[in-house]
């Protein structure tokens, strides 16, 4: 089995526990743009955006990664893109990068850094492509007799990765094809089991394949003809291992692409890499360990951090940050190694210690510390304070009803985890067991869970959640939400003030608007609405990086509603709602508060508090205003004398015990 000793590579001790992203924000990506250059991919028809111009999916393909290389340069500066073609009969020249790669492959542009030049290289080769048809064919002439194997393909994408990729970074392949069947015949078994093995290979090396396959109604794509038995399960329910797989249909829907538009608005959702938060190991029992991943399902995104730049040699570099620690007396450099920890506890007392200032005695299993002198510590004794003494890991408690986890018990944002079938052997079948039995008793599991070395153990919710795949193809994945639990002093007991209710004729005609405006499908899925201030600001950073004129009009924002088809949709019936609206009594009160009036004394109480004083028999020393506060908050009725609220109070704990 895997070790996990060196699973984490944080070494700053002042990280916040579950908030901080940079560490793995900060990795590098890496993708390789793998497009077919059949002669069915540099098929001419009429471009729809433009007016006498033809265009190919070749182009479309080449125009998308030129697309997201340029948004990299923003976002992503530090990343690397690549783009290979496959069924070409050009070839790399002799000691270039791409030239020991299979024959019938051809590196156009080697993974690196990302440029501008490469990209504008990129966009000057579209823009002839647009004044002649004919030139990518020639650029790049296809292979008319035969295909070169997908086996060799994926060979020639790991060989690419291999000399081009960081060990860290990463890694991913962008598959692109319109060949639903690129080896009919005889042959199609031992090619099928070759294409299969290599990509084996190629994710074993850390590569993740992304297909894109290109479906047009001239052409319709059937992944079940040969690429449903080559391309790996994405689905943890798929009870067979990645070497043993029965050769069912297993790829998603989704990325089967019915128009060619619709390409780089699919590869926008794959653009940002599903990075893990942590890889931990989970214990389900003593000696019985998983492996899991760590997801965060909702990131802000922010704006690219601004660098210093030096004139140097009539030139400008980035200036390099470094954080150093100076000793004031010796004016000299310290080792962070070096460097203790300590509070401010306050003056020592006048009597601590002896005339000759020898250390006092203090109770044992502290330390004896000398007179004038405060306790430090070494950063590993503050990591063992904040971790207890415990190693990253999730570790299994016990299992309660899905009925005891409330909506108010989520006070951070839950991680999503997922089975790591790479570092423990059959973590996914263990783990798929897990799930579906949870989901059919209706049970939640409660772990203790320390996610990173230098954060601070917590207890927390399991709450399984089954796959689930709409008519849209938008997908909600099996795997457990980790929900922080609160502890007992995060736990107060909000007040709850009743305001004016609507009538349930006024409900009806709300309702009805309301049903016209739900979200189609009821599923909203946040890569299609982007951050438009983020993107505004993207798109003329853009613009100046390429030397181009920024149309501040052409800017589309995709969050703004769609006022006409709202009008359309329900105009009449918010009309209506208004006028029903305008003759409610209660929405025509509006309740201030009198001037001056003072601060209302605090009355609330916990519900600790209260069951403690329960079970010692003393219920009767709180006061009526806070048995009323308590009832209130737990929504049980607060009329009647104190004796009645006692008893009341007293019926709600047991029957919640």
């Amino acid at each position: 089995m895997a070790s996990y000793d060196d699973w984490n590579k944080i070494e700053d001790d002042e990280d916040d526990e579950l908030q901080d992203y940079s560490f793995y924000e900060g990795k590098r990506d890496v993708i390789l743009f793998c497009i077919d250059c059949s002669p069915s991919m540099l098929e001419l028809r009429e471009d729809p955006r433009y007016e006498d111009v033809q265009t190919c999916n070749l182009m479309i393909a080449l125009e998308a990664a030129m697309q997201i290389q340029k948004r990299k340069v923003l976002v992503g500066p530090n990343d690397s893109v690549g783009i290979m073609l496959f069924n070409t009969t050009k070839r790399n020249e002799s000691g270039t990068v791409g030239a020991d790669i299979k024959k019938g492959t051809y590196v156009y542009q080697p993974l690196a850094t990302i440029d501008v030049p490469k990209v504008a290289q990129l966009m000057q080769l579209l823009d002839e492509a647009r004044e002649n048809p004919g030139m990518l064919r020639e650029e790049f002439p296809p292979m008319k007799d035969k295909r070169i194997p997908v086996g060799d393909v994926f060979t020639s994408c790991n060989w690419v990765m291999r000399d081009g990729a960081p060990k860290t970074a990463t890694k991913r392949v962008f598959f692109i094809t319109d060949e639903d069947n690129p080896h009919p015949g005889a042959a199609i078994s031992r090619l099928t089991t070759s294409a299969r093995t290599t990509l084996i290979d190629l994710v074993q090396a850390g590569v993740t394949v992304e297909p894109f396959f290109i479906s047009t109604d001239e052409k319709p794509f059937d992944p079940s003809r040969f690429y449903s038995s080559v391309l790996l399960p994405t689905n943890i329910t798929d009870s067979n291992d990645i070497g043993d797989h029965d050769g069912s249909s297993i790829l998603p829907e989704s990325i089967s692409i019915g128009r060619i538009d619709e390409l780089l608005a699919q590869m926008r959702f794959h653009e940002v890499p599903k990075r893990a938060a942590f890889s931990i190991p989970f214990q389900l029992a003593p000696d019985f360990v998983i492996g899991v991943k760590g997801y965060g399902l909702i990131t802000e995104q922010k704006k690219g951090a601004y660098r210093y730049f030096a004139e140097i040699d009539a030139g400008v570099e980035v200036v390099e940050s470094r954080t150093s620690y100076v000793d004031e007396e010796q004016e000299e450099e310290v080792d962070k190694g070096q460097i203790l920890y300590g509070m401010d506890l306050g003056a020592p007392s006048a009597e601590a210690g002896d005339e000759e200032g020898d250390a006092k005695e203090v109770d044992a299993g502290t330390r004896s510390v000398p007179f004038g002198c405060r306790v430090f510590y070494t950063a590993e004794e503050v990591r063992a304070f904040r971790t207890i003494g415990l190693e990253p890991g999730i570790k299994l408690l016990g299992f309660k009803s899905r009925k005891e986890l409330a909506f108010e018990d989520n006070i951070k944002h839950s991680f999503f985890i997922y089975p790591d079938e790479m570092t423990y052997s059959g973590s996914k079948r263990t783990f798929t067991a897990l799930l579906r039995t949870m989901i059919s008793k209706k049970k939640i599991a409660i772990v203790l869970a320390l996610t990173r070395r230098n954060s601070s153990p917590i207890f927390c919710a399991m709450l399984p959640q089954e796959e689930k795949v709409d008519e849209s193809g938008w997908r909600d994945p099996p795997g457990f939400h980790l929900i922080p639990l609160p502890f007992a002093d995060d736990i107060r007991a909000a007040p709850v003030e009743r305001a004016f209710r609507a009538s349930d004729e006024l409900k009806e005609a709300a309702r009805k608007w309301i049903d016209k405006l739900n979200v189609k499908n009821g599923s909203y899925p946040p890569d299609s609405y982007p951050n438009p201030a983020l993107a505004y600001h993207n798109a003329q950073l853009e613009a100046q990086a390429f030397r181009e004129d920024f149309d501040a009009e052409a800017f589309e924002d995709l969050t703004e509603p769609k006022y006409d088809m709202i009008h359309k949709r329900a105009g009449q019936l918010i009309k209506a709602w208004k006028e029903e609206l305008r003759e409610d009594e209660s929405a025509n009160i509006v309740s201030a508060p009198l001037a001056g009036s003072k601060r209302k004394a605090d009355i609330s109480v916990d519900e600790a508090e209260v069951r403690s004083k329960y079970e010692a028999g003393a219920l009767a020393k709180l006061r009526v205003d806070q048995l009323k506060e308590f009832l209130k908050s737990k929504g049980e009725a607060v009329s009647g004398k104190k004796a009645d609220l006692i008893d009341r109070v007293c019926e709600w704990l047991d029957s919640h015990a």
